[in-house]
């Protein structure tokens, strides 16, 4: 008899999981987003993950009504888990989502079924055994290994990156025993390729994610910090880091503003927990601190360089990386906010960011006509495979006469623009 699997939770992490598992399991994506979940019946991922040509044929059975769902031998849990304005964890949806899942097995229960319970959404060491499961035995009124399971499988979801995809990457499992693991292990086993790699608990699993993504955030911020060094003794980073990028194992970091869900947000969830247990997590709140505060260094550095005459600027990107729709946790936005402190009037322009999200979220309009005038600073912020194909001197064009051009990730490697 064939498993059946509800995902839940349909973004960037949900849905390409929830598609791939449809082409072995009977397979259903929950979303509390029901326009999400209606431009996804209608064939439309806004996240551009997953084509409508793979939602059409996939045999997957979407919905906004958690009562639709079916009683299911696995449920995965794939909700956001943000931070909140002091860089705390905010808990709040994954256990919402506890709380829907828990009034879920009862239904599985009542069927003869134990249903596993795997947690993807990023965490701190002993969220899903400490927080979650207790949330699930509340509003399930089952116990926890009697009634149900748990199982903790760290999403690697790396958004706008064909290569790595849910089908080929190595996909690490956890369970709360080891016939648990086995059964987590085997599910995802028919997803990947890539195989699945058993951590020795569902803590280890958790803290493998959070220290995946903040060592990166840690080697970006000493990039960041040496840029900074750099910039006082007059030299490019990026000759600099041409010339050391031949060492055989010199690490291949950029500079830059650090967005996006995880790299930017995962840190703090260590460092929270780590403040709990009586450490203090200097190293990791260090570098917090230095790509935190790189859209203010970079604002006085363009400020400086365009000169004080300079009254307009364009920036080029809104999203948090290049290729990508994704406006979370953009530090794009911090940089034109610290751009407008300075006096200047900007515009911005973004093909991929939706109009109304950058409003919603940051207050901020995107010109779609930004283009067709010229600016005193033209900043390409976020490098869109549709900027690099419009080429340099269409950016450069855009200048007024004796403005600035500059190019945040050195995308056209050009001595015309200004870069870090």
């Amino acid at each position: 008899m064939s498993q059946t699997v509800c995902v839940i939770g349909l973004g960037y992490v949900g849905l390409p999981l929830a598609v791939a598992l449809a082409k072995s399991f009977d397979t259903y994506g929950f979303d509390v987003d029901e326009n999400r979940v209606r431009e996804l019946v209608g064939g439309q991922d806004r996240t551009n993950e997953i084509g409508s040509d793979t939602l059409a044929v996939s045999s997957l059975t979407l919905t906004a009504n958690a009562d639709k769902l079916p009683p299911a031998d696995f449920y995965i849990v794939t909700v956001p888990t943000p931070i909140d304005q002091a860089n705390n964890p905010d808990l709040t949806i994954v256990e919402n989502a506890s709380r829907t899942v828990g009034g879920l097995l009862r239904d599985a229960a009542d069927v003869g079924k134990q249903p596993i319970v795997i947690y993807e959404s990023t965490v701190y060491p002993g969220v899903t055994e400490g927080i979650c499961a207790p949330i699930l035995e509340e509003f399930s009124g089952l116990k926890w290994r009697v009634g149900f399971f748990l199982g903790y499988s760290p999403e690697r979801i790396n958004p706008g990156d064909r290569e790595h995809t849910i089908d080929k990457i190595t996909k690490v499992v956890s369970g709360d025993s080891e016939p648990t693991c086995d059964k987590v292990a085997a599910l995802y086993d028919q997803v990947t390729s890539g195989g699945t790699f058993r951590a020795a608990s569902i803590k280890a699993a958790e803290a493998a994610k959070v220290i995946e993504n903040a060592q990166r955030d840690i080697n970006i911020a000493f990039i960041n910090e040496v840029t900074r060094i750099f910039g006082r003794m007059d030299l490019s980073v990026w000759d600099v880091l041409e010339a050391a990028n031949t060492k055989w194992n010199f690490l291949p970091f950029q500079p830059g503003l650090v967005g996006g869900h995880c790299i930017g947000v995962d840190p703090y969830y260590l460092a929270h927990r780590a403040r709990e247990v009586g450490h203090d997590p200097a190293v990791i709140l260090a570098g917090r601190s230095v790509n935190d505060t790189m859209s203010e260094y970079i604002a006085d550095a363009l400020s400086r360089a365009a000169g004080q005459q300079a009254s307009s600027a364009l920036v080029l990107g809104l999203t948090f990386k290049e290729d990508v729709p994704d406006l979370r946790n953009s530090k794009i936005a911090d940089l034109i906010d610290a751009l407008r402190k300075r006096r200047l009037d900007v515009t911005v322009h973004d093909p991929l960011a939706d109009p109304a999200e950058a409003k919603a979220i940051y207050g901020l309009e995107i010109d779609p006509d930004a283009l067709s005038r010229q600016y005193d600073l033209v900043l390409l912020a976020v490098p869109h495979a549709e900027y690099v194909i419009m080429g340099a001197d269409k950016l450069l064009s855009m200048r007024t006469n004796g403005g600035l051009a500059a190019d945040l990730k050195n995308a056209f490697r050009d001595k015309s623009f200004w870069t870090l």
